[in-house]
């Protein structure tokens, strides 16, 4: 493991002093699938900004008619050194990993798939789902746990009620409500809150943490910056209140947070590593493994990666070409 410098002591503010050294970061559309993509809205990561914490990847979808643009077809596909998180709001997903995991993903229930050391699964609406909105979200896995075997959790949050806001805690701790789910990954936090039009949730945060807001829908003000719908806002640490306001027509958020991420990752495709060497062998491994590639001998003895996968599926996407030079890693 390559870590980095200790990062520098952030600014600490008077007690119940909200920082208004907001960054905004604007998403970039992206098209998932074949023919009839799905287009997300991608925040992280980003040039300005790699990762909040330990999150590293948001995409935000829909809302999407599946009559019109076919709804979600992501086919088996693999995934090292990193948690998925599946958050929809409408509609239902069917998911399938070489962990052995069937489950539809439907909204309000949180579904956090562990890759370790390595895992494939698909992504495909549901039958009879007539409409797709959410997010999928991705977080590093520390190098302590990176290597560990894969695993599917699936948790319902109970709502917590404020004046003119509703909060859903799926991993952390916030309000006083605690998520019981592992993510192998200290000092992190999801959440989802609904405000009613000109509320506000004025929030007792861990002034350690960075933290990241995406206007989901309707437009906000963090910390009395303006942020549009789509929109990621970046605190950094140094604050322990944060405060959210909904303009005149309500708003919906995804509140993300977690103590910097003081390792140096490479992140290519579906895989997170620690450095080009790394990313190579993941991508030959699952080349050769799914039948892509021929095998290298010198895999001969290595466990599978990736696992075995129910017959009858879509067929896998092949991996992308590698980049011509080297891949670095990044904070």
């Amino acid at each position: 493991m390559t870590n980095l410098e200790p990062h520098p002591r952030p600014e600490v503010l008077e007690q119940g002093q909200p920082c208004t050294a907001v960054e905004i970061l604007t998403p970039r559309q992206v098209p998932l699938g074949g023919v009839r993509a799905t287009t997300v809205y991608r925040t992280l990561p980003q040039r300005r900004r790699s990762l909040v914490g330990s999150w590293c990847f948001l995409d935000h979808f829909g809302p999407d008619d599946v009559s019109e643009t076919g709804g979600m077809l992501v086919p088996r596909h693999p995934h090292t050194g990193l948690a998925t998180v599946s958050w929809l709001f409408a509609g239902s997903v069917d998911h399938l990993d070489s962990g052995g995991n069937a489950a539809s993903v439907v909204p309000g229930e949180l579904n956090l798939m562990i890759a370790g050391r390595g895992i494939t699964h698909q992504e495909i609406s549901a039958p009879g789902s007539n409409a797709l909105h959410g997010v999928q979200l991705w977080y590093a896995l520390p190098d302590e746990t990176r290597f560990s075997e894969n695993a599917f959790v699936r948790h319902v949050p109970e709502p917590v009620a404020l004046p003119g806001v509703t909060a859903r805690v799926f991993i952390g701790e916030l309000l006083g409500s605690v998520s019981p789910v592992d993510t192998r990954t200290p000092d992190l936090l999801g959440a989802e809150l609904i405000l009613e039009p000109g509320a506000s949730a004025r929030l007792t945060v861990r002034s350690d943490f960075e933290h990241a807001v995406l206007a989901e829908r309707g437009e906000v003000t963090v910390n009395s910056t303006d942020v549009d719908h789509r929109s990621l806002a970046y605190v950094p640490p140094g604050s322990d209140t944060l405060v959210i306001t909904a303009r005149d027509g309500g708003a919906r958020v995804i509140l993300l947070g977690g103590v910097p991420l003081r390792e140096r990752i490479v992140m290519w495709w579906n895989f997170i590593g620690r450095g080009h060497d790394e990313i190579v062998e993941f991508r030959r491994r699952y080349q050769a493994e799914l039948g892509f590639e021929p095998a290298d001998p010198t895999d001969a003895d290595k466990p599978a990666l990736f696992g075995a996968f129910p017959p009858g599926q879509p067929a896998p996407l092949p991996a992308p070409p590698l980049p011509n030079s080297r891949m670095r890693p990044r904070a």
